[in-house]
């Protein structure tokens, strides 16, 4: 299929830049996906240029229509308001004017977001959480763990600091000086079982293995911290847990919201729901967000 063909009925573009990939998608008039392209990060990036050019070539691979709204999603610490890419350890950026930069080189306006924040519009406007008013959380805990807060739909940016929850040190117990991420993400929970993935510790604690059982229970134990930090600062109503340790399902959520409940005495606990987008969702928030700068 070529790009006039796919573009029939689109609306907008995404486009993910992600520490291994820059993903993009195109969105059609009823929120459904039509098409999707990828390339590889070019990395260490520090002048973002390459970046820049991915993010053109995946554009063009999927649409000829330079009047599509365009949506760029970025990792890292992201000030929408300037525009800036103010700080990323896998590319390094520090303060490269990265909307300026695809503007320029896209030919036309580029609605510029946070990957963690896409994802959480996404998930918040067409994903688990579409319909919930009030405050809204996207966690993704996949190579690392952030947070994304939407404020009755809108993403809280705070100079691009908002959400950092996987940053947080923990300062006692076994995992002392290691910071959140260090010890819940997917990637940490699968080294520390010496395996492949977060799912195969799940499955091998299912059934029954001593070293998974307690590796998963300290994940569990580690998020459910930060969660409930989350919790009693900003009160979500509904937290949407994505990544690779969502793909665990059930036997993720009920142990985690247990533990969750158990550290709010007399609050209200926040229902945990997996993610409904996977890892589609950061392009397909920044699409969403183009089209809503472009209203």
């Amino acid at each position: 299929m070529n790009a006039a063909t796919m573009s029939a009925g689109a609306q907008a573009v995404g486009i993910d830049v992600g520490g291994t990939s820059v993903k993009g998608v195109l969105l059609s008039s009823d929120g459904s996906l039509l098409a999707a392209h990828r390339l590889p990060t070019p990395s260490p990036d520090p002048t973002g240029e390459g970046v820049v050019e991915t993010v053109a070539q995946v554009r063009d691979a999927l649409t000829q229509d330079r009047q599509l709204p365009v949506g760029v999603a970025l990792p890292g610490v992201v000030d929408e308001d300037s525009g800036m890419a103010v700080y990323s350890v896998n590319l390094g950026w520090r303060d490269v004017p990265m909307l300026e930069e695809l503007t320029k080189r896209l030919g036309t306006e580029v609605a510029l977001s946070h990957d963690v924040r896409a994802g959480g519009v996404a998930e918040a406007r067409t994903g688990a959480a579409a319909g919930r008013a009030g405050v809204v959380a996207f966690v993704p805990v996949g190579t690392g763990v952030a947070a994304a807060v939407l404020i009755d739909g809108k993403p809280l940016v705070a100079g691009g600091y908002a959400g950092e929850i996987g940053q947080l040190l923990i300062t006692h117990g076994e995992f002392q000086g290691q910071r959140l991420e260090e010890v819940a993400s997917a990637r940490a929970t699968a080294l520390r079982a010496g395996v492949a993935s977060a799912r195969e510790v799940a499955s091998a604690a299912a059934r029954g293995s001593a070293v998974s059982q307690q590796v998963w229970n300290e994940t569990i134990t580690v998020l459910a911290d930060g969660l409930a930090g989350l919790s009693v600062t900003v009160a979500p109503t509904v937290i949407v847990i994505g990544g690779g340790l969502a793909l665990a399902g059930r036997q993720l959520i009920v142990p985690l919201g247990e533990e969750l409940e158990r550290r709010l005495p007399g609050l209200r606990t926040p229902e945990l729901m997996p993610a409904a987008h996977g890892d589609a969702a950061a392009a397909v928030g920044a699409a969403l967000l183009g089209l809503e700068q472009r209203a």
